[in-house]
């Protein structure tokens, strides 16, 4: 038994050992982390427990510590002379050489780290290094791909959802004694719902790439953009047939656009306005062609203004305009915005007593 007194200073020795030590229990949790590694990394000590080892390496390290050598401890309970870095608050990094040594089993299993400041030695050390780059690299590809496998389900989600549901309030009207004019409307609504979550299908994929890669292709042609601005409209008011829209359409001079994005620009601009906006007012839709080739269309409603912080990223993806409790993923005004920069157009925000989304054409929309 040690004498009395004995204890303080073991511990002092311990904490201001020339290199590093740190505990960690059998989930990798720091149990104790002397006082050297403390200022290396700008963590103190007692803030170090139960937190998991990784938060002391850098990014790339704490990959190489969770899939190899964590893995390696526990089949032969020990490893010496690894290259890591440590991180500190500041992110500068500390290059070390790592030895280890596991003992117990299960939950009872404690490995010692012991950490030596390995500056020097880092020169000697390409191979590990090049090993630690080609591994950043991989992970940086497959959180690209991961991004980009979110977007393709986002999106699609995001504009499925007014189709779907238009489809669905027609089925449950169609179920009710109607006249044979009702249901040939009806009918007519579904044939475009499903036409448009047709489009979108075969569309998301090439979307969610030109995302990454320069924006939104389009199809420029003569089809029919008030037909296609009404059917949107449809969409939504048989979605809440409570909520009044008010379209005004004045297109008299001919437009080279894609008519079904520009569809989808209004139905997404509406969406929005409809969840943001005052229940008791209606919506205002404006179409105009103030000469050949130049498209207007202005969505506006009452509502709360736009916060002033949320106004800079109010076109990010995933943005929701700070509104809590409001449904939808914060997509529709990103690819309302993407649509209309591919026409070579903008979307300009007026948030007075009145909130207006206004998209503007200028001249024919790149192909």
């Amino acid at each position: 038994m040690p004498a009395d007194g004995e204890a303080a200073p073991t511990r002092e020795l311990f904490d201001n050992a020339p290199c590093g030590f740190v505990l960690i229990d059998e989930l990798g949790q720091v149990m104790s982390a002397n006082r050297t590694l403390s200022d290396w990394v700008a963590v103190a000590p007692d803030d170090f427990a139960g937190q998991p080892v990784t938060s002391i390496f850098s990014h790339a390290s704490s990959v190489v510590f969770e899939t190899s050598l964590l893995p390696l401890l526990r089949l032969q309970q020990d490893v010496s002379g690894v290259s890591l870095d440590l991180a500190a608050k500041d992110g500068t990094t500390t290059p070390v050489m790592m030895s280890a040594n596991t003992h117990g089993d299960g939950v009872s299993r404690i490995t010692c780290l012991v950490l030596v400041q390995a500056a020097a030695r880092r020169e000697y050390e390409r191979e590990l290094i090049d090993a630690r780059a080609s591994a950043e690299t991989r992970l940086s590809a497959e959180q690209d791909h991961g991004e980009l496998r979110e977007q393709f389900v986002a999106v699609l989600g995001h504009d499925l959802r007014n189709p779907v549901a238009s489809m669905s309030s027609a089925i449950r009207m169609l179920s009710r004694d109607l006249d044979e004019v009702k249901k040939a409307e009806l009918l007519l609504l579904m044939q475009g719902s499903v036409q448009r979550m047709s489009r979108l299908i075969d569309n998301v994929l090439d979307f969610a790439r030109n995302r990454l890669g320069g924006g939104i292709e389009l199809d420029i042609g003569n089809g029919d953009l008030e037909s296609a601005i009404v059917q949107a409209v449809e969409e939504l008011k048989s979605v809440d047939p409570m909520r009044e829209i008010e379209l005004d359409l004045a297109i008299t001079e001919p437009v080279n656009c894609d008519t079904w994005r520009i569809g989808q620009l209004v139905s997404n601009l509406l969406g929005n306005a409809l969840v943001h906006g005052d229940p008791a007012h209606p919506v205002t839709l404006d179409v105009t062609t103030p000469e050949p080739g130049h498209l207007e269309i202005a969505v506006c409603n009452n509502g709360e203004p736009i916060p002033a912080a949320s106004m800079a990223k109010l076109f990010d993806p995933f943005e929701r305009n700070g509104a809590a409790g409001k449904q939808g993923l914060g997509l529709g005004l990103y690819i309302a915005s993407e649509i209309a920069k591919a026409h070579g157009g903008t979307i300009d925000v007026t948030c007075d007593e009145i909130i207006c989304f206004t998209f503007r054409m200028p001249g024919k929309a790149r192909e």
